[in-house]
């Protein structure tokens, strides 16, 4: 996972899925079924297994470094803020993390990375003023 200099934000979105062709199998076995979702999984790659253009897109052009794990892949400081919850996407800096989305607002972005982009960007905002 790329990291960046400390202090400097990042952001994690993390799948409800753990990764790994077990993991990646049993989530797309468990969506067929209809026993798994991940609202997350919609946004990035909806029922492909390539990332959505928007979501390249978004990624290439978003001013915070994004990355997205699985939940067998977070790191440390991401699996405290998560604390057990997915899909969430966290504002990690200096070591502490804290959801800005959850999984209410990522199933509010039915599947559109635009729409998810835009979202992040305003609570990313609205965290960053709020903290001055």
């Amino acid at each position: 996972m790329p990291t960046s200099a400390p202090g400097r934000p990042r952001l994690v979105g993390v799948y409800a899925a753990d990764g790994g062709l077990f993991g990646e199998l049993s989530y797309v076995v468990g969506k067929l079924r209809g026993s798994r979702s991940c609202s997350l999984c919609d946004i990035s790659h909806g029922t492909s297994v390539r990332a959505k253009p928007a979501w390249s897109r978004g990624l290439e052009t978003f001013d915070v470094p994004f990355t997205a794990v699985h939940l067998n892949e977070m790191d440390e400081d991401t699996a405290l803020a998560a604390a057990s919850r997915s899909p969430v996407v966290v504002l990690v800096e200096y070591r502490r993390g804290k959801i800005l989305l959850d999984e209410d607002d990522l199933a509010g972005c039915r599947g559109d990375p635009d729409t998810f982009f835009s979202l992040l960007r305003d609570r990313l905002r609205t965290e960053v003023e709020g903290s001055n």
